[in-house]
């Protein structure tokens, strides 16, 4: 029961510090949208895509629109079609269903929330490339993270190999930097907006991933999370009143 008691208690520290990480960067978001809003990035953004210019080429063309597709709403949707039934049917992971189901979707709504509220316009206009309406965040960026950021995060909690995890790891999120390049190189976004579309896509990924811990904590676990951490402090908390004579006074 002890060791149970310590197990929650760090679960619950881990927990307590994802909210930390998920206001980080909830402020730098703030702050960028602030410096973008008043065209303080045009030097980031130019400095970017000159370096991406230089790269540009009939084949270059080609395997960046293959990439922007795979962050594109389309292919995504058909992916969590298939995540869906592996969590339902396969894992029966109805609270995994939920909240990927959040995760995704919500998100989507969020980025369309996001970019009605900054009304950045685009670098250019181009349909075929998903390049329409307004810029600021990048939805590829901002659904690719989210989605394969949660692809991610199953292949951890269902304990694969060490290398099956490292590889996952290691492409997908290589997939989620190219997707994003995919976008400025293909003149679809600014360097700006794909940089607050990851951030963005973090918050909502930490925040939806924190709730199914904690929901699948209280489903699991017989240890109240709130006795958990009392009995894991208690011993610091009396080490501090010893040895400071303020919290004596």
């Amino acid at each position: 029961m002890e060791k149970n008691e310590k197990m929650a208690g760090l679960a619950f520290l881990l927990l307590l510090g994802g909210l930390g990480v998920a206001a980080l960067f909830i402020v730098l978001f703030a702050e960028l949208a602030e410096e973008v809003m008043e065209k303080e990035f045009g030097l980031f953004d130019r400095f970017i895509i000159s370096m991406l210019e230089a790269g540009a080429g009939e084949t270059m063309d080609t395997v960046m629109f293959i990439f922007t597709e795979m962050g594109s709403a389309w292919f995504l949707t058909g992916l969590s079609i298939i995540v869906l039934a592996v969590l339902g049917v396969k894992m029966k992971d109805r609270w995994g269903v939920l909240f990927f189901i959040i995760a995704v979707g919500g998100g989507s709504l969020l980025t369309l929330l996001l970019k009605n509220l900054y009304v950045r316009e685009r670098p250019s206009i181009n349909a075929e490339i998903d390049a329409i309406g307004y810029s600021f965040p990048s939805g590829h960026s901002m659904g690719s993270l989210i989605f394969y950021g949660f692809v991610m995060y199953l292949v951890i909690r269902t304990h694969q190999k060490a290398w099956v995890q490292g590889l996952t790891l290691t492409v997908l999120s290589l997939l989620i930097f190219l997707i994003g390049s995919s976008r400025i190189y293909l003149g679809a976004h600014f360097p700006s907006d794909v940089l607050a579309g990851y951030i963005a896509g973090s918050i909502w990924l930490i925040l939806s991933l924190i709730a199914l811990e904690w929901i699948q904590w209280h489903s699991r676990s017989p240890v109240p999370p709130v006795h958990a951490l009392r009995k894991l402090l208690g011993p610091l908390y009396k080490t501090v009143r010893t040895k400071i004579p303020f919290f004596n006074q």
